[in-house]
């Protein structure tokens, strides 16, 4: 019979790891921070990279959920790859911030491509289409049949800022990075095309 991860308890193994004392302990105990504690025969650390491939760039976790994001069960529940390894690496998320990924890449969780954000700023960092299946594949840039030419617009703060009319897609586009230029401070693709 395997026996409890805990040094110096022979205990007999209940779950994740522990005896049924250490398992209720942890329960009980828990403060919400990741317990740097043997689980499944590994430390968390351990066991968090053990499910990437990892390359000179992202950091990939190898099975998505249907968002693309990994996922991996902690205290017995299912969080989030990149959170799980923020916290790991960085402590603990303040109350009201997210996870941006700086990369653009919803299956990466390398450290150095994840950053605090508000909610505004982490939506800032978008590339391509908008979610409204904008068929130009420029995010704020649609066709408009009625003048026959491109349109753009930008949203900030609840506020939707028509910008015109575009003979051409790369006017168009151009238009709309100047302005997220303007008013964004998250958005890491279009300050690098500017």
């Amino acid at each position: 019979m395997k026996g409890c991860s805990v040094e110096g308890c022979d205990r007999v193994h209940a779950a994740r790891g522990l005896c049924r004392m250490h398992y209720s302990r942890l329960r009980r105990e828990s403060d919400g921070t990741l317990p740097r504690i043997t689980t499944h025969g590994m430390p968390l650390e351990e066991r968090v990279l053990s499910f990437f491939t990892k390359g000179d760039g992202c950091w990939t976790w190898r099975t998505l959920n249907s968002s693309g994001y990994g996922a991996i069960k902690v205290n017995g529940k299912m969080r989030a790859a990149h959170i799980v390894m923020y916290e790991l690496e960085f402590g603990p998320i303040p109350d009201g911030l997210h996870i941006d990924h700086i990369c653009r890449q919803r299956s990466c969780a390398r450290p150095d491509h994840l950053r605090l954000a508000t909610n505004k700023q982490n939506h800032e960092n978008l590339s391509g289409a908008n979610r409204n299946n904008n068929s130009s594949g420029v995010r704020g840039v649609s066709w408009c049949k009625k003048t026959n030419q491109w349109t753009a617009a930008v949203r900030h703060n609840y506020t939707r800022y028509n910008l015109g009319y575009f003979p051409s897609i790369a006017e168009a586009e151009a238009a709309v990075t100047a302005k997220r230029n303007e008013l964004f401070t998250h958005n890491d693709a279009d300050r690098k095309t500017a």
